[in-house]
């Protein structure tokens, strides 16, 4: 079979993998490769927004690219309200294991390192804050943002502080303020921090901190002590690249669920409605986006099959005479895959209840128009006698070989071609009707 000759469906399948495939191979190349750094260089990055997988897996690299070139400093400028406690240990176990001196500095001004980003500058060797920055506010909440309780709340608490004491007394920080801040969350502006040797410096900008910093001795991965050099060293911006960028647009539970949602959506209407190239292509790039999203987020796999399940229903509605039955277990699937995805997270890693519910909504009352169509159009058949349709001309909406589908008065029908094949776009000429099936063949030229 050659590709004119191939599924509709399939085609859109391929294609749609083949464009995922090309623009993944261009994300790829656009993000390869890191700064051009001499060794001794000072590397800077730049942490904003949430505490989230993503900033583990910038961080990481980072850190990766630094100890290669053997930079004598890394500064990791830091802003957030805090994030995922899972990615947050990440973070602190990677910056303790460094083989490069890590400071952390919180900045611009103004900016905070609230819960996880607590322990994220506790855990480096020089911990720095910008003037009118802040730090605190530590205390472990539930994943709806409201306080644990029971003996649960102890667990996580002591644990938390724990943590943090150890990595406070690493230091010779002030670990009793520490401790406060995760069991009392409070908070510490930036020269009420560096007086209560929270931190260990306030500078307002960065070359006010190497200028600080150089000559320090800090202990490294708890083996060795190093002293820090950073006059007269270069400085190298290791932004974020262009895939990580993406993936933190993406990497919302809003938009995996709406990726997952609309490419199911969009397999379905291409595998009952061939002929159109686009919801394939859409369908698996989207389907593919949401999984590539949910590759940074903690989930659940209960979720995403309860959601690819919901869809599974609304198409044997199309199908089943169910009165209904199946588009409403599509729907309840729909809602429970939703709430469950990403139950387990904290708030700013859940998916909305609000757009759950919407799209359940709309997605119903969409299932319920084309199965009232579809009940009408098997209603049709007695008043649709083949006197009225023989003879008649319709355009092919899919390649017939030798089976698809044609367009008869603004309404799809099954057809079969009698002789050779029909390509979409074609005009055929209906020869017999049985039940909602007919016989179609090529118009004869003029003439003959």
């Amino acid at each position: 079979m050659d590709e004119d000759s191939a599924p509709r469906p399939a085609r859109g399948l391929r294609i749609g993998a083949a464009l995922l495939a090309l623009f993944l191979g261009g994300l790829i190349f656009a993000c390869s490769g890191g700064p051009d750094a001499p060794p001794g260089a000072v590397h800077v990055l730049t942490t904003d927004g949430v505490v989230n997988p993503v900033m583990e897996r910038y961080v990481d690299r980072g850190l990766d690219a630094a100890e290669e070139d053997e930079a004598a400093l890394v500064v990791i400028r830091l802003d957030t309200p805090g994030g995922l406690l899972s990615s947050m240990n990440k973070i602190v176990k990677r910056i303790l294991a460094a083989r490069v001196p890590v400071a952390v500095y919180v900045w611009p001004a103004g900016a905070q390192a609230a819960s996880a980003g607590t322990f994220i500058t506790e855990a480096a060797p020089v911990a720095a804050m910008a003037p009118t920055s802040r730090i605190g506010a530590a205390h472990p909440v539930g994943s709806g943002g409201e306080e644990i309780e029971g003996p649960l709340n102890d667990k996580v608490t002591n644990d938390s502080v724990a943590l943090i004491r150890s990595l406070a007394e690493r230091y010779g920080r002030n670990a009793d303020w520490a401790e406060d801040a995760v069991r009392e969350s409070v908070s510490a502006s930036a020269t009420e921090a560096a007086a209560l040797h929270v931190v260990d410096l306030v500078a307002p900008d960065l070359d006010d901190l190497l200028r600080s910093v150089d000559g320090r001795s800090v202990e490294l991965d708890g083996r060795q002590r190093v002293t820090i050099r950073t006059a007269g060293a270069a400085v190298v911006y290791n932004n974020r690249n262009f895939i990580e960028d993406f993936l933190d647009i993406i990497a919302d539970p809003n938009i995996a669920f709406l990726l997952l949602s609309l490419g199911s959506l969009a397999l379905f209407i291409e595998i009952i409605h061939p002929g159109a190239i686009f919801p394939g292509v859409f369908g698996v790039i989207s389907l593919l986006l949401g999984f590539f999203a949910l590759s940074v987020l903690p989930f659940n796999w209960a979720g995403v099959a309860l959601i690819l399940f919901a869809f599974v229903l609304f198409g044997l509605e199309m199908f089943v005479t169910s009165q209904g039955i199946l588009g409403i277990g599509g729907a309840v699937a729909l809602v429970l895959g939703g709430l469950l995805l990403t139950s387990d997270n904290p708030p700013g890693f859940q998916v909305s209840p609000w757009l759950v519910f919407s799209l359940a909504a709309a997605l119903a009352a969409f299932v319920v128009f084309v199965v009232v169509n579809i009940v009408r159009i098997r209603h049709m058949p007695a008043l649709v006698g083949a006197e009225t349709v023989v003879g008649r001309m319709a355009v092919a909406r899919s390649a017939l070989n030798p089976s698809g589908f044609v367009m008869l008065d603004g309404e799809y029908w099954q057809a079969e071609v009698e002789d050779g094949e029909v390509q979409a776009g074609e005009q055929v000429v209906i020869t017999e009707i049985s039940g909602l099936k007919l016989k179609v063949r090529k118009p004869q030229p003029e003439g003959e």
